[in-house]
């Protein structure tokens, strides 16, 4: 996904064989540019429309084969071996961008036929499927029985371990701010498709979780089902496009409803978010900086409120929206 570069770079030679197989020529209003390599995609998208070298009226689309850089949030890094999806669609907009953005781009790719296909045949066996985590992440919290033996670091709780989430796919929502003024977003996608980066202590950056791939979700259930054809990347970046400008009207189609309040497409979302998410009814210990203090909050997770913010149901029945935070999941040992 997302390390600044020179409008030059963006229009760098590539290998042609490989840009013409995974061009998307059939989406022209995508304007796609496929790259060997990139520093950042989020970051080359945004140098090349400050600076003048992309039209910012229209939408751009821009896939590479590796990141030398790539970001996630908080200015984490992003490990981009070959093989998986590092994909940036920069998209038009007029209004402030919210919080529920990310977690509609979130449950659009999880609407994906091929995350549709597996969580299919994962349910079937009993197994968790592909979520959305709160705020920008998809992947899965194994059911405690199965993790008693793989759990991470100690919680702050007494007798409590912390459960690593198994992150597939991270999202990298940065909007595009030229002369002073908001002209759009650039939506920054990292799906982990063949290989999932093997993450040390180090590079997990204080993070719960353990990177996992398409191709190992599908290795699980080898000894279940029928294997598993993956789509190509070309497939795959077609698929993810369309999710992203999906979530980019339904947020818009919310933007227009909120001055009259709860209306149907945020209820419409709202359900489909709760049966998607992957903290539902999970224990959490929510790690938040407040003036350079970190405070930590336990209790229920509960959904999200209307504004996209996390809902805690702490231990004295109070429930909490919380804007931001570390997440880690705890369970009984």
């Amino acid at each position: 996904m997302p390390s600044s570069a020179n409008p030059s770079d963006y229009v760098s030679d590539v290998d042609l064989s490989t840009a013409a197989s995974c061009q998307l020529d059939h989406l022209p209003e995508l304007n796609h540019r496929h790259m060997d390599s990139s520093g950042s995609t989020n970051s080359e998208l945004i140098a090349a429309l400050q600076h003048g070298a992309l039209n910012p009226a229209e939408m751009h689309l821009l896939t590479a084969e590796t990141q030398s850089a790539g970001r996630g949030q908080h200015g984490r890094s992003w490990q981009s071996p070959h093989g998986n999806v590092y994909l940036s669609l920069y998209h038009p907009v007029h209004r402030p961008i919210s919080g529920l953005l990310s977690l509609i781009i979130g449950v659009e790719l999880a609407k994906m036929p091929v995350i549709q296909t597996l969580n299919e045949q994962l349910q079937a066996h009993g197994l968790t499927p592909i979520g959305v985590k709160w705020a920008n992440d998809l992947g899965f919290y194994e059911s405690t029985h199965d993790v008693q033996k793989q759990s991470t670091a100690t919680a702050s709780e007494p007798n409590q371990q912390t459960l690593p989430f198994h992150k597939l796919a991270g999202i990298l929502i940065e909007p595009v701010i030229k002369s002073g003024q908001l002209i759009g977003v650039v939506m920054g996608i990292g799906l982990n498709v063949q290989a999932a980066p093997k993450l040390t202590t180090q590079t997990c950056e204080g993070m719960s979780y353990q990177a996992i791939s398409l191709q190992d979700i599908c290795e699980r259930l080898a000894p279940k089902v029928q294997p598993i054809t993956l789509p190509n990347l070309r497939v795959l970046y077609e698929q993810m496009s369309k999710a992203l400008i999906a979530a980019m009207t339904r947020f818009e189609h919310l933007a227009l409803e909120a001055p009259t309040g709860h209306g149907y497409y945020l209820a419409r979302f709202l359900q489909q978010f709760d049966a998607m998410d992957a903290l539902a009814g999970l224990r959490l210990q929510v790690t938040q900086d407040y003036n350079n203090k970190e405070q930590v909050v336990t209790g229920q997770a509960c959904g999200i409120d209307t504004q996209g913010c996390l809902q805690l149901r702490q231990d004295n029945g109070k429930i909490s929206a919380l804007f931001t935070g570390r997440i880690d999941v705890i369970h009984q040992v």
